[in-house]
């Protein structure tokens, strides 16, 4: 049985294209190397790795950088203990009228006072400015090392200014070493942020940035596997382009450097618009569509890839609408409000009176965040 699921999922008719087979992969020439997928095993441990090293990065750098910048944690309320209410609050944060009617008869409280503790509890739960502060300026690090590694490996290599050499030869085009690093250092951070989604900042988008962390990770796997490293490349760092500036205005947020946030905001929507509306499906997936059929023709995988391509674009547009919103909000107050991915910590009142500028909440890239940044960051493969 483990013989023959091994064979399902490695079939050669899927991952490849017609008249290739893994043991031609596996026959490179002297001093060429393919890649193979159990080369990305290590990625998994690197994840844990980068992960940690986050943590130490934000105790050693982002915190000092924080109180530089007199980024205060803030001394916050602390609400009457009640065992009741925080078991109930462990359930519903944000409990309707009838069920504080029933709390009200069980304590013998006022429904004034009740909303209030249950106000009280939720902003504890608040993330702090500085813990946030943390989290951007971690971001910002990553994406700006990663993006510069990418453009200094890839500037002279052909095959960025002319996509259909990204099809030529396929699949037995030749890995060089930062390729592989670029794939395996992306796959790690991906693993970890999707590790890590349960335990930072918790926002409305949840599930629509884990599916982007889950699409940039399979298309990373997926690429890497058939060798469709250059084309995979193109799309991570035309990504972690617009991240980078993302997470540059959020820091300039938490500072309340207005401006420059207000300044950030405007570059990253360029940004944003140009690599990941006209770059990212004009030249790349139109080259992935289109140039690959006709070098290469379809297969199995392709459609898959394609398929994962086309989903990281349409969270493309729900991004940049979301952009477009805060741009048109901002023309009317002046300033860029609030995020409309808002994190989930206030009551409909305290969302009224707050005024959390829209940097505050966003996360990425994934892919490409991409956030997403989706190479997708990471906005992504």
């Amino acid at each position: 049985m483990v013989s023959y699921v091994s064979a399902w999922i490695w079939s050669e008719r899927f991952w490849l294209p017609e008249n290739v087979t893994w043991a031609d992969l596996e026959r490179s020439p002297p001093g060429v190397d393919y890649p193979h997928a159990r080369h990305l095993a290590c990625a998994l441990p690197l994840a844990v790795v980068v992960f940690l090293f986050r943590l130490l990065f934000e105790r050693l750098v982002a915190k000092p950088c924080a109180n530089i910048l007199h980024i205060q944690t803030g001394v916050r309320r602390q609400v009457q203990p009640n065992a009741l209410l925080e078991k109930f609050y462990q359930s519903k944060t944000i409990p309707d009228h009838k069920h504080l009617e029933g709390l009200s008869k069980q304590l013998d409280w006022d429904l004034r006072k009740l909303q209030r503790w249950f106000r009280v509890r939720r902003e504890q739960d608040r993330p702090t400015t500085e813990t946030k502060f943390c989290e951007s300026l971690w971001r910002f690090t990553f994406y700006s090392g990663i993006f510069i590694y990418a453009v200094y490996n890839m500037w002279h290599s052909p095959w960025i200014w002319d996509t259909r050499q990204c099809w030529y030869n396929y699949p037995f085009q030749p890995m060089i070493q930062c390729q592989y690093n670029y794939y395996v250092a992306e796959l790690a951070f991906y693993w970890s942020l999707m590790f890590s989604q349960f335990t930072d900042i918790q926002r409305k988008d949840f599930l629509i940035m884990f599916i982007h962390h889950l699409a940039t990770i399979l298309l990373i796997t997926f690429s890497y596997a058939n060798n469709m490293l250059r084309a995979g490349a193109l799309v991570m760092c035309v990504h972690d382009a617009s991240d980078i500036f993302l997470e540059a205005a959020k820091l300039a947020n938490y500072a309340k450097y207005q401006r420059l946030c207000d300044a950030q905001f405007v570059v990253f929507t360029l940004v944003f618009f140009i690599t990941r509306l006209i770059i990212f499906p004009f030249w790349i997936i139109r080259s992935v569509l289109f140039e690959s059929w006709e070098i290469i023709g379809p297969y199995q995988a392709w459609w898959v890839l394609n398929g994962l391509l086309l989903v990281l674009q349409v969270l493309h547009v729900f991004w940049f609408y979301l952009i477009i919103c805060i741009a048109i909000k901002s023309i009317f107050k002046g300033k860029v409000s609030k995020d409309d991915r808002s994190d989930i910590e206030s009551s409909s009142d305290e969302e009224i009176n707050s005024n959390i500028h829209v940097m505050k909440c966003w996360t990425y890239s994934n892919f490409s965040n991409s956030q997403e940044g989706c190479l997708i960051a990471s906005q992504r493969w």
